[in-house]
């Protein structure tokens, strides 16, 4: 059986070969013998296989003996939800993100919505898929559960509705499935929405929704322009991660966004912890420290993320890579409630998009990130490290190699989930600086890659 799904935070592959019904309902009975789970959360996305990976995955689970709550179309986050806010054992999304639209996954979860990952029982239940089963003594039930209008309060819970004004806001859902969420919360605020690529839409007829690609961002950029809107907002498929475009249609580099909101949270907190990772950092660090905050960096990836936003009891905790997380929703990520914070701040200060972000771009410019494919990245980062680390003013191994002078610095690591290595430079409000220091890693990099 090929097991190649598999990975190293969730599951995902080619569906059917990779990712099929009889293979997904062996996953269930997996997860239940593994896990224990007595009562699981099930949820899928508008892929055109996910209802049947769903369906066979919900037998799997009532075969091992589990009670399956099905909240249907969904987003990642509302599994997140309703298995925190309902007290349930356990929560599985059927998705593959923004992976082709012949992919499917899975994205697993145990009680108060812990990932379950490589490190913690998603390698039990490859392993377990490969052994015989045999059916519980008493069948696990099947009940529909809605949770939609719970989770929209639970939303709505984050803003002073009271403080909003009218606003059009251009909203792309990439024919996702995050538009079903606008149309609700759509009630309930005083904003005009201009909806692009909205109806949920498994056969991607404007490409695999993924806002971080260059060449899907025209059609967002482009309304918000036409349409004059304050702001622009994209979804990738399942919605746990958010994309902003200012008032003049410019796309804005999720790390300005983390510091927008980590500043925002500690106003409305009085203080308390954000978790950051390590790629960019001088911005946020500088934003916590004036809201009265105390930041603290985490390895990369949701489940360092959350585990530390855990230990460390954070309020918030964000990535550049626009997942952003939040105490109050399980400490898990959530692609709703960052745009709702960030529509709050424009109403309550009458700033624009732009105005709130330029200063901060100009005082910390920042490459974006950059991947590069490596034949041998271990040894390529540890020569880099060799090179610069002399006369650094400090060196991290947080995640891969951070190295920092007085006046810019720069992070290299490994991608968790591709064969490239990747980079982030930033300065202190020197733009040339920043470029030329970019230009100048990448030729050596090139360099040592063509050395072998």
């Amino acid at each position: 059986m090929d097991l190649s799904c598999f990975k190293a935070y969730d599951l995902r592959g080619r569906v059917p070969d990779q990712l099929n019904p009889i293979l997904a309902e062996k996953i269930g009975r997996a997860y239940v013998e593994i896990t224990g789970a007595k009562k699981v959360i099930v949820g899928y996305d508008i892929r055109l296989s996910s209802p049947d990976i769903a369906e066979a995955l919900s037998s799997g689970l009532m075969a091992a003996g589990a009670d399956v709550f099905d909240i249907g179309l969904c987003g990642t986050e509302q599994v997140y939800f309703a298995t925190s806010h309902y007290r349930m054992d356990g929560g599985i999304m059927v998705t593959a993100s923004h992976n082709p639209k012949d992919h499917n996954g899975m994205k697993m979860v145990g009680p108060e919505s812990r990932p379950i990952s490589s490190d913690n029982g998603l390698n039990e239940i490859r392993d377990r898929v490969l052994e015989p089963f045999a059916d519980a003594a008493e069948q696990g039930r099947y009940e529909p559960l809605e949770v939609m209008s719970a989770y929209v309060d639970h939303l709505l819970g984050y803003i002073d509705a009271g403080s909003l004004s009218p606003l059009t806001i251009v909203c792309n859902a990439g024919n996702g499935g995050a538009g079903l969420v606008i149309d609700e919360l759509e009630q309930h605020l005083p904003f005009e929405f201009v909806k692009v690529h909205h109806q949920p839409d498994g056969h991607f007829p404007n490409g695999v929704p993924n806002p971080i690609l260059p060449e899907n961002r025209a059609a967002t950029a482009d309304a918000v322009i036409a349409e004059g809107a304050a702001m622009g907002i994209a979804w990738d498929g399942d919605y746990d991660r958010c994309f902003f475009f200012d008032e003049n249609g410019r796309f804005i580099e999720g790390y300005y966004i983390v510091g927008l909101l980590a500043d925002q949270f500690l106003h409305k907190t009085g203080g308390g912890k954000v978790i950051h990772d390590p790629r960019l950092t001088w911005n946020t660090l500088d934003l916590v420290k004036a809201a009265g905050g105390e930041a603290i960096e985490s390895k990369t990836g949701h489940a360092f993320i959350k585990q530390r936003m855990r230990d460390e009891d954070a309020v918030y905790g964000g990535e550049m890579s626009a997942h952003h997380y939040f105490r109050d929703f399980a400490y898990c990520d959530s692609g709703m409630i960052p745009w709702l914070l960030v529509a709050e701040r424009l109403c309550q200060s009458g700033q624009t998009l732009s105005s709130l972000i330029d200063a901060r771009i100009e005082a910390y410019p920042a490459s974006g990130e950059i991947n590069r494919t490596i034949a041998d990245p271990p040894k390529v980062i540890a020569a880099i490290e060799a090179k610069y680390s002399v006369g650094a003013k400090s060196v991290s191994h947080v995640d891969g190699v951070s190295i920092e002078f007085d006046d810019w610095r720069f992070n290299l690591r490994m991608s968790n989930t591709e064969p490239v290595v990747r980079l982030n430079v930033e300065s202190r409000a020197d733009i040339p600086l920043m470029e030329e220091k970019t230009e100048e890693l990448l030729a050596e990099m090139d360099r040592l890659n063509k050395e072998g």
